[in-house]
This record gives structure tokens, C-alpha cells and sequence, in this order.
């Protein structure tokens, strides 16, 4: 972890290895993350709605429901679940490859920090766009529940926005990118880590990617249950 964090011998190298990283880990996620978001959204307000069997519960709950689900946990960590399925296990079988093909071996040779030149760009493009992924995720989310509210008429759109506006808590927001950023360095990190340690051959290199995509998750689990405990 010393290595990865250490002063980058070359600047501009890092810099543009990190741009090249937002594009591969980030902006080539948001289709998926696009179309789960709105589904998620669509899921979340047909099930409140079909849930209240009271008539003296107001329709704007289904808005209210979908807004707060959508914020404080099924955006940031639903989203960031995928992406560790998705970027964990890119990042280990990678550099696992590198490994071993010994191209690692010859940056150490060469007096490169392969660490630090491999994986810290991973965990600054990754704390830099998973937030912008996220934000994007409510929005797309709350914007399905409306499409699923008009199309099948469950509720008037009109209740779904009341809902949507009633008490709203900016903190949540914070709440939620406080979490993302958690876990975009817990994605990154446990990916590159398991992709370092990598030795052997072809096979290993599925064990890296599947054991890296594993410990993300729990980690996320963990982290989760002890951010939700302190900041809620």
C-alpha cells in the first residue's frame, strides 16, 4: 500500500494514465449503470405502490419511498456492487496478466514503482467519476419511477413529484458520495492488490479476478453496515 501511494516518479505519465482510466472505468460503465438505475427506479415505486393497502396512506409516499431508497442505498451501493463485479475483477485480471507475463518483473527492473504506476491511477480516476456515476444513478432512477407512475397510471405524476420534493434532506446526497468514494477506493485497491500478488499462470489469474470481485463485495457489505451506523 506504501508503494501504491508513494510520490509518482512522472507526473504527467500518472495524470494521463489516470484520464485514460475515468474513460475505461468509468465512462464505458455508464450504459449499464444507466439502464439498471432506471429499471431500479421502475422496481422501487411499483412495489411501494403495491404495497400500500391503506387508503388513509397518501399517494406521494410512492415518490418519497422511491427518492429515499434511491439515495441512500440503491444508488450508491447497489451501483457500486455491479461495479465491483465489473471493474474489481478487470483491474486483478489485468495486472494479474501483467504479472504474469513478467511485465511487472521488468518495470522493477527498469526502477519503476509498478504499484504505484499500476493501480494508484486506477484509485484516483475511480474516486474522481464514481461520484458523477452516482449522481447520474438518482437521477435516472427517480426519473424511471416517474415513466413507470405515467405509464401505468398507479398514481398521478403529480403525487410522485409531491413526493419526490416532500422533506428532502440535502445531507442524504452527501451521505450517499461519502459512500461511493469509500467504495471506489475499496473496488480499486482489493482489484489491483489481488491482481499484484499473482503468480503462476493463466488459471491464477481467473482465481485473482474472481477472489478480488469476492472481497470487494464483502468489503462493501462491511463498510456500508459501519458508514450507515456512523453517519446516519
Amino acid at each position: 500500500m506504501g508503494e501504491v501511494f508513494g510520490k509518482p516518479e512522472r507526473f504527467r505519465i500518472y495524470l494521463r494514465r489516470t484520464l485514460e482510466e475515468i474513460d475505461l472505468l468509468g465512462v464505458k460503465s455508464l450504459g449499464i449503470v444507466s439502464v439498471l438505475s432506471g429499471f431500479m427506479g421502475a422496481v422501487i415505486a411499483l412495489q411501494t405502490k403495491s404495497n400500500i393497502t391503506s387508503p388513509l396512506i397518501p399517494d406521494n409516499l410512492v415518490g418519497f419511498a422511491t427518492r429515499q431508497s434511491t439515495i441512500l442505498e440503491f444508488s450508491p451501493t447497489i451501483i457500486a456492487l455491479i461495479l465491483a463485479g465489473k471493474v474489481a475483477g478487470t483491474i486483478a485480471a489485468e495486472i494479474g496478466t501483467m504479472r504474469v507475463k513478467e511485465q511487472i518483473d521488468a518495470l522493477d527492473i527498469m526502477g519503476v514503482n509498478s504499484a504505484g504506476y499500476l493501480i494508484l491511477p486506477k484509485v484516483a480516476a475511480a474516486l474522481l467519476i464514481f461520484p458523477f456515476l452516482i449522481i447520474i444513478s438518482m437521477f435516472l432512477s427517480v426519473f424511471g419511477g416517474y415513466l413507470i407512475v405515467a405509464a401505468t397510471g398507479i398514481i398521478s405524476t403529480a403525487a410522485y413529484d409531491e413526493g419526490i420534493r416532500l422533506d428532502f434532506d440535502p445531507f442524504t446526497v452527501t451521505y450517499a458520495l461519502i459512500k461511493t468514494e469509500v467504495f471506489a477506493f475499496i473496488i480499486t485497491t482489493v482489484g489491483g492488490y489481488h491482481g499484484y500478488i499473482t503468480r503462476g499462470g493463466t488459471r491464477e489469474v481467473g482465481i485473482s479476478s474472481t477472489t478480488g470481485v469476492v472481497w470487494s463485495i464483502v468489503a462493501i457489505i462491511i463498510s456500508n453496515f459501519v458508514l450507515t451506523k456512523l453517519l446516519l
